[in-house]
């Protein structure tokens, strides 16, 4: 088995290598057709006269493309902007779709060639390490050597990792001209699913949700045996690759907008702009089933749901957040960090960020249905700033790339609004709750190290005080992890559910005077 696991890392990391060498090979060439293709009409004539220099010439690499792209069309808008012809200048950011449509080479003639020999060995690769894992062992989760690993214990691997999971992030969301060649090996499976071409979020979606069934495949390996582990696993698995890649998809192959079902105001924070609902209401009944179904996701699906099952049912059943961190994030849990002073901080920090979303969203709303006299185009700039800040910087480059150095729930703990608007329902008026047997807690500290939010269970078991914490996602693993079966996860009554004078075990219980 250990042979084959190796053959595994090796297939993986070839595939990596594929991957990350991809964007620079090929070559680039542009003309007055595939200019006027790619740009919208009222640009078309301007684009051609601001490109026309670069129409024939065949560049080397994507670099050179790119920087002679920006500087014909930089040029030509800051001449407008020094003249202030701010209504001539173009805002749109056409560094993607240019690239993308000039790229030549290797990569446009044998698409799914390329998109085998990188994400496909990566993924032959992770399935030949993962697929041995605790064969032959009996049911029981193994944490065994966690703190000696170079990759789960911020060693020289997880040190890498990171930092290319936070590069590859940031390429991503602010520079994904840089990519095209990675986009357009997906691009027939975009044609397939919708009708059209690829962009850099439909490649992401797809790393996204087979990173999610790959390691999902680990859970069920490592968690075998425990049930709760295993359906929750399954129903992440289920809902990112339906609810968030292939229907939204669908959708738009039908000429709907695209839509993702599960993903819920305010974690989903342009539900409300202009765009997104003007998208809706004209799109007939689906349109309107789309807006409706999502407010009343808001203010009746989370509430009640949360009241019954605690915030569990979203943020480990449901979310696509949530499921990245359960799967690919599962083996940095323990690196979250358990002290006060981070509990401090997560509290402020992620209710600030709701405070933020509920102040954009409400302005964004009054602005809509004033018809954009009450503030004009300022709700843009809020809308750029949230975006920036906390819905890619922090989502996707912290969120995601700070899983080696921080743990694998960094957004979901400290930035996720609809987080802490389910904390907030749960830690107040909610039937979930963990118990705990206090009398059977040996300290061994399993809980505590395991808990991805942050959480000190061992303090509460100790105290045999249940916990109720606004963080807690009901991942379960500190029950699973628990040698002596000292915590439950419950849904019970309200009454009792918050005892804050638990008989204390040890040497500060209760005593009998003699």
């Amino acid at each position: 088995m250990k042979s084959l696991q190796k053959i595994g890392v090796v297939l993986t990391i070839i595939g990596l290598v594929i991957f990350t060498v991809l964007p620079f090979i090929g070559n680039y060439r542009l003309d007055e057709v595939t200019t006027i293709a790619v740009t919208k009409d009222i640009h078309s004539e301007a684009m051609v006269e601001i490109l026309s220099p670069m129409f024939g010439k065949v560049y080397s690499s994507n670099t050179s493309f790119i920087s002679s792209f920006k500087e014909y069309f930089n040029t030509y808008n800051e001449a407008l902007k020094d003249n202030q012809e701010w209504d001539k200048v173009i805002w749109d950011n056409y560094a993607f779709p240019i690239t993308k449509a000039a790229s030549i080479g290797p990569v446009v003639d044998n698409p799914l060639l390329y998109l085998s020999l990188s994400i496909g060995l990566t993924i032959l690769g992770g399935l030949l390490y993962i697929l041995p894992l605790y064969r032959d062992e009996p049911a029981g989760i193994k944490n065994d050597g966690i703190f000696f690993s170079s990759m789960m214990a911020r060693g020289w691997l997880g040190m890498i990792t990171g930092t290319y999971l936070i590069l590859f992030y940031i390429v991503l969301y602010w520079f994904p001209e840089y990519i095209t060649n990675l986009v357009l090996m997906v691009d027939p499976i975009s044609h397939f699913l919708s009708g059209g071409p690829a962009s850099q979020w439909f490649l992401y979606g797809f790393i996204y949700s087979f990173a999610i069934l790959v390691m999902g495949l680990r859970m069920f390996r490592k968690y075998k045996g425990n049930n709760y582990q295993l359906i929750r696993t399954t129903s992440v698995m289920f809902f990112q690759l339906s609810f968030a890649f292939i229907l939204p998809e669908i959708l738009v192959l039908f000429n709907k907008p695209w839509h993702d079902f599960k993903n819920i105001w305010p974690l989903d924070y342009s539900f409300f702009y202009e765009y997104r609902l003007d998208g809706m209401i004209n799109s007939g009944a689906l349109g309107m089933f789309m807006l409706i179904l999502g407010i009343l996701l808001i203010v009746v699906g989370v509430p009640l749901f949360t009241y019954l099952y605690g915030k569990r049912w979203y943020c480990s059943w449901v979310c696509g957040c949530g499921g990245l961190a359960e799967t690919l994030g599962d083996p940095y849990r323990q690196l979250s960090d358990k002290s006060v002073k981070s509990w401090k901080i997560e509290r402020y920090l992620i209710h600030s960020v709701l405070v933020f979303a509920v102040v954009m969203t409400g302005l964004t709303i009054t602005n809509y249905f004033m018809s954009f006299e009450l503030l004009g185009q300022a709700t843009d700039q809020l809308h750029s700033i949230y975006g920036f800040a906390i819905g890619s910087l922090f989502a996707g480059v912290v969120g995601t790339g700070f899983y080696p150095f921080m743990g694998n729930r960094v957004w979901c703990r400290f930035g996720c609004p609809l987080a802490a608007y389910l904390g907030l329902v749960q830690r107040f008026k909610s039937r979930f709750r963990i118990t705990t047997n206090g009398g059977q807690c040996i300290s061994c500290g399993n809980c505590s190290t395991y808990c991805e939010m942050g959480i000190d269970v061992r303090w509460y078991a100790q105290r045999g005080q249940n916990i109720v914490r606004s963080s807690c996602v009901g991942c379960g693993v500190c029950s699973a992890v628990c040698p002596r079966g000292v915590l439950k996860l419950e849904n019970g009554k309200e009454e009792g559910r918050i005892n804050d004078m638990p008989i204390i075990i040890g040497n500060d219980s209760v005593k009998a005077k003699i």
